[in-house]
């Protein structure tokens, strides 16, 4: 049953992941309407006329409720071992809401003519809903005998820094969805100033997207400084290695928006920055459980079953 709920939730994470590069690709080519009005069916139709617009909404839908159904198993079966891996009990129902959450403003965004505000927010959904699906698949995959972590290396103020980051990453993303979906992205036509601007003189869509790259320049910083931070943890080399990871992505990720307006919105710049910035919500997600003391559980009796062998210290306690 271990076995199963891992493949089950790394599936649901990809299919996660997927789903949230299909939202961005709907909303690159304007093909929120390709269903007009219409949910669940598309234009009143289970098998509609298709239009590119018409089949790119449509795929978005039917891809999100095979999703569903996968993540519905995925916590299904991890369910029976919440005990052993007690942070399955925030995993699972942050997944289920976020899911129901996700489909309920997806489809009211059809049925309603929605703000950015409101779309910004729907993609910082589909991101908590990646993240906390990758990180249940991350615990199912340490399993009930993993090591325990050493809670004396990592300060609690590095603890406090990693939420931190976490908050100003989500901000980040916000932002970032708000510029798109305002169609603001090509207020400023060029990088790194805007227009041959620096802060003077901006309207206000230049002034959007330069907070952005502003808010995005301080997290590139924020996230290279707790990468070397966490390099000194004597006994911890995870955090390091999990910094470095983030650094990665971050740098990528500049360079990215850096080409959105440089190529004009071409696909591949738009659809890569915003699979990276997805990406490095889970990367940071997964930094800050890492910083966390380690939850101990007792072993289920699903754990058991499994014929894994469960650390008979730290990992699992009655």
């Amino acid at each position: 049953m271990l076995k199963l709920a891992r493949r089950l939730s790394i599936a649901a994470a990809v299919g996660m992941f997927i789903v949230l590069l299909m939202g961005a690709l709907v909303t690159k080519t304007g093909s929120g309407m390709g269903c007009g009005r219409s949910w669940p069916l598309c234009n009143g139709e289970f098998i509609p006329s298709y239009t590119i617009e018409t089949a790119i909404e449509y795929s978005h839908r039917l891809v999100t409720s095979v999703e569903g159904l996968l993540l519905v198993g995925a916590c299904a079966t991890a369910f029976r071992f919440r005990k052993a891996l007690p942070e399955l009990k925030v995993l699972i129902p942050v997944t289920l809401f976020t899911l129901v959450l996700q489909s309920g403003m997806g489809a009211l965004a059809v049925i309603w003519p929605q703000s950015p505000w409101v779309l910004a927010t729907h993609f910082g959904i589909s991101m908590t809903a990646v993240a906390s699906t990758a990180l249940m698949a991350r615990v199912l995959g340490e399993g009930p005998d993993r090591p325990p972590r050493n809670p004396y290396v990592v300060p609690r103020n590095f603890i406090w820094a990693t939420w931190g980051l976490l908050l100003l990453v989500t901000v980040i993303a916000y932002m970032g969805a708000y510029v798109r979906h305002s169609k603001a992205s090509l207020a400023c036509a060029s990088w790194p100033l805007c227009n041959g601007k620096v802060l003077s003189g901006l309207t206000l869509p230049e002034g959007v997207v330069v907070a952005h790259r502003i808010a995005a320049l301080i997290g590139l910083v924020v996230i290279v400084v707790m990468w070397r931070w966490a390099a000194t943890f004597t006994g911890r080399p995870d955090l390091g290695r999990i910094g470095l990871i983030a650094t990665v992505i971050v740098v990528v990720q500049a360079m990215t928006g850096a080409l959105v307006p440089l190529t004009q919105l071409s696909f591949w710049s738009t659809m890569t920055h915003a699979g990276l910035m997805a990406l490095l919500f889970v990367v940071c997600t997964e930094w800050c459980r890492l910083a966390m003391p380690q939850p101990t559980g007792k072993p289920s009796k699903s754990a058991a079953e499994s014929g894994m062998p469960l650390a008979s210290s730290g990992s699992s306690a009655d």
